[in-house]
């Protein structure tokens, strides 16, 4: 099904709004406030398009939709655009958070904020392009591209150690990557052609795959991050403001576990199997390792942090178990996560902003000052543990199943993963919401305002909707995850039979 023009239409607007705001002049609050509209203004027009395309999207055919292709770099290289039932829910999800982001960053940013607005925008256009890249070099320039602008919003508009926290978020993610453009080159030397849906069908040699998955891994691991590259995480979320922490958690993230489903599990499905044993091994580190470190954090984003690894570690265990539960259950925890986390991140903003300390002890009793903020974290704190009737228990869920079915003691080592979550995050709601309200310095503490409802009652009726409703995700991605397993067990089933 041809597209035409809406996927471009959807990288190009962000860079329409991103160019009214370079030529506002002036750095006074009206001028401030004219950025503001324009960015908002610009996200929801874009969610908007999204809409449309989710509108033209056929979620019963299994290959790519609303193509457009245009020649780039003399043939080499082509400027290919189109989604699946794969990549179309990401899409939603990153046009569905950035109007919430802009939003959040209303009042807490009040220093350079048309140069802020201008590197959300641009971010808003590198993270959409890595979802419907259809050309490999395309997809690297938006992966890799995505890294600027996130840098900038850490280093300028983080907290006190926020350069030491961009440069390390930078070096860990681009080191990674240089493999990945090495194998990138690789493939293009083997396939003559970077385009994505001819290497789908190119069948690597066994040896040649195992070279291709391991530097490919390189990248996605540490984007995920998985353990033990994970540690620039921690850091880049305590300093990143809000907004920053939401989408770093909530979209970024779920790029390596994207990049493991279009690219490792269908283009190298032997070198994914044999390797396997290894993801489960570092995906149950990653649960019950970062779960406890987690328990110990005096830190309300650190906390969380962790627990993005432990959640990412549920993914890469449901993706390489290579079956239909198990990657179904992965893709609809990226989903959810990027609504939960990204959720608990603005709940953090919400009380820093008033009382400017994340520190967990600085908190206690609120529910008596902020009853309205204390329902809504608790829903997503819930969400977070897995808890049914939220949109946590479905991706959990099915990647235990899948996982069960490839290997039953990966799963029963995964599900100790569930009961510390629920320890973390109910600890961090006692210590914050219940108890005695004895702090003086928050008496005087106010209830989410309009804005903050508005923000936050959206992510909260999904949470819920796709908790009790699973359907609309599982239904838009069924058929092309049935057929990437489907092609990853033909394949394997080709490799035995030569005897390779």
């Amino acid at each position: 099904m041809s597209g035409s023009w809406i996927l471009s239409g959807l990288l190009v607007l962000p860079l329409i709004g991103a160019a009214c705001i370079l030529v506002l002049r002036g750095q006074d609050e009206a001028a401030n406030n004219n950025a503001r509209w324009i960015a908002l203004w610009t996200t929801l027009i874009t969610f908007g398009l999204s809409l449309v395309a989710w509108e033209r999207f056929n979620s019963a055919l299994p290959g790519f939709q609303l193509v457009e292709q245009r020649d780039w770099f003399s043939h080499a290289i082509l400027y290919k655009l189109g989604v699946d039932g794969i990549s179309m829910p990401f899409v939603l999800l990153t046009t569905f958070l950035m109007p919430i982001c802009i939003a959040a960053s209303w009042t807490s940013i009040q220093n350079r904020v048309k140069e802020y607005m201008i590197a959300f925008l641009i971010l808003e256009t590198l993270m959409i392009g890595v979802f419907v890249a259809l050309d490999l070099v395309l997809f690297y320039l938006f992966f890799e591209g995505g890294l600027i602008p996130m840098f900038l919003i850490i280093g300028v508009w983080g907290g006190k150690r926020r350069v030491y926290a961009a440069f390390k978020f930078f070096l860990y993610t681009l080191v990674g990557s240089l493999l990945m453009l090495l194998a990138i080159m690789t493939m293009y030397w083997t396939a003559g052609t970077t385009d994505i849906e001819v290497l789908l069908k190119t069948a690597f040699a066994p040896a040649m795959q195992k070279w291709l998955w391991l530097a490919f891994f390189a990248s996605f691991a540490v984007k995920m991050p998985m353990w033990p590259v994970h540690t620039w995480l921690p850091d880049a979320h305590v300093e990143a403001p809000t907004a920053g922490s939401v989408i770093l958690a909530a979209i970024l993230l779920k790029m390596g576990g994207y990049g493991f489903i279009r690219f490792s599990l269908p283009m190298f499905p032997d070198a994914s199997h044999y390797f396997a044993p290894l993801i489960y091994a570092l995906s149950i580190i990653a649960i019950v390792y970062t779960s406890l470190v987690a328990l110990v954090q005096e830190d309300m984003k650190k906390l969380i942090a962790y627990s993005s690894v432990a959640h990412m570690g549920f993914v890469t265990m449901g993706l390489f178990a290579a079956n239909t539960q198990g990657v179904q259950g992965a893709v609809y925890q990226m989903i959810s996560h990027g609504l939960v986390s990204g959720a608990l991140f603005l709940c953090v903003g919400v009380v820093y902003d008033r009382m400017h300390t994340r520190e967990i002890s600085a908190y206690g009793g609120l529910v008596q000052r902020m009853p309205r903020y204390a329902v809504a974290f608790m829903v997503f704190t819930l969400a977070n543990v897995g808890l049914p009737g939220t949109s946590g228990f479905i991706g959990e869920f099915l990647t235990l199943i899948g996982t069960f079915q490839a290997n039953a003691w990966v799963a029963f080592f995964a599900t100790t993963g569930v009961v510390l979550s629920a320890a973390y995050a109910l600890y961090l709601y006692r210590r914050v919401i219940f108890g005695v309200l004895e702090k003086p310095s928050l008496t005087a503490i106010s209830d989410l305002s309009g804005r903050e409802i508005a923000i936050l009652a959206p992510l909260l009726v999904l949470t819920i909707y796709y908790g009790v409703h699973p359907q609309p995700i599982i239904d838009a991605s069924a058929a092309s995850i049935d057929a990437l397993i489907k092609g990853f067990d033909s394949a394997l089933a080709v490799t035995k039979t030569a005897g390779l």
